[in-house]
């Protein structure tokens, strides 16, 4: 079975779609292009890759909230700079209410699904920690906001981890997405370090790459070996494009 790797951004993935180099028709003796599946093969499953984001870009949900950063110096466990989140009250709950979130915008390359999200961080005291990850998708017109993914778990972990969400499927063609991280404290003098935040993303199976690699896995053409000259005045095809 061929396999598939995920580009992370559109150009990477045009090059990786469009620069796989055919597998040419060898020469006798050495080892053949290997045979396509046959119907009764099972699909192999999509794999999700990461792409990851700025985390260093999330806004405070409400006042309770600080956002800060310190390139030398974070001030949790070994000190790895990341984006220092801390509370003035404890709990969840925003001081005006709702929820108490760290929020950003995504941005997702064309033809790519958002199947999850990663998140790398450490705790000071895991008395505080992150409560809640969510997606929700700015409708049209844009007067609300349809959460799609709501992953309850709460990630106590003192770290430093990286952790997965739940799994979901979303198209970002149909509308904005939104991330956020509720956070619940324990205490004030506690921090939260965002390391990384990455995107869980599969290619759209109706997307325009998905498309790219289908024609690719079965095209071949005819080409003529050596130089034209006696018997080497030969034509040959290639097998299909390995794509890998």
């Amino acid at each position: 079975m061929k396999k598939i790797a995920f580009a992370l951004v559109l150009g990477a993935a045009l090059i990786v779609c469009l620069g796989g180099i055919p597998q040419m028709a060898l020469a006798e003796g050495k080892k053949p292009p290997p045979p396509p599946p046959t119907p009764n093969d099972p699909p192999e499953p999509a794999q999700a890759v990461v792409m990851w984001t700025n985390h260093l870009d999330f806004l405070p949900g409400d006042p309770s909230v600080t956002t800060s950063f310190n390139a030398v110096n974070s001030g949790v466990g070994g000190g790895l700079s990341g984006l220092i989140i801390g509370s003035t009250t404890t709990g969840e709950d925003a001081t005006g209410g709702g929820n108490k979130v760290v929020e950003k915008g995504l941005q997702v390359p064309p033809g790519f699904l958002i199947s999850g999200v990663r998140v790398c961080y450490e705790l000071s005291n895991p008395r505080s920690f992150i409560s809640q990850i969510r997606l929700a998708q700015v409708q049209e017109p844009p007067a609300t906001a349809l959460v799609l993914l709501d992953d309850a778990t709460d990630l106590t972990n003192a770290g430093p981890v990286c952790v997965d969400s739940e799994e979901v499927s979303i198209d970002p063609t149909l509308g904005a997405v939104r991330l956020s991280f509720r956070v619940n404290y324990g205490d004030v003098t506690d921090r939260i370090v965002l390391r990384a935040v990455g995107l869980n993303l599969l290619i759209d199976p109706n997307g325009p790459f998905q498309k790219i690699i289908e024609g690719l896995e079965n095209h071949t053409h005819t080409y003529l070996t050596g130089k034209g000259k006696g018997h080497n005045n030969t034509q040959a095809e290639t097998g299909p494009a390995t794509i890998e």
